[in-house]
């Protein structure tokens, strides 16, 4: 919002997904809307503060207008970069919700998309215990 970070990556599709977990929706006040990007790489980063939101993963955001920017896998290259910053968005079409079985009732999202559940994203990408 206030520019002092810029992103640059590629998407891994011109894809949106949505998650509807606690956090995220805390996070964003509603479900947190992300494109999939690699080769991500950062100016101004020392703008950018992180928070650690579970054992494999970290949110990032401006430390300078709280702007939240990206969730990221830790040990991987894989950032979803918050939608919403993006620079050019008409070509993402939202194509997944995550942690369906946690969305409130006061919103539904119009788009047919695939879906997951808590249980299922756990089995897909948690680490293994």
């Amino acid at each position: 919002m206030c520019g002092a970070v810029g992103i640059k990556g590629t998407a891994k599709e011109p894809k949106v997904a949505a998650c509807h977990c606690d956090m995220c929706r805390r996070w964003s006040s509603g479900p947190y809307f992300e494109v999939s990007c690699e080769n991500v790489t950062f100016e101004g980063e020392s703008n950018i503060s992180t928070i650690r939101s579970s054992d494999w993963a970290e949110r990032g955001f401006c430390k300078k207008c709280g702007s939240n920017l990206f969730y990221h896998i830790i040990d991987s290259d894989a950032f979803q970069i918050a939608a919403g910053i993006l620079d050019e968005q008409s070509d993402l079409r939202l194509s997944l919700q995550v942690f369906i079985d946690k969305k409130p009732p006061f919103y539904t999202l119009a788009d047919e998309t695939e879906i997951m559940t808590a249980a299922e994203v756990y089995a897909a990408y948690a680490p293994p215990d």
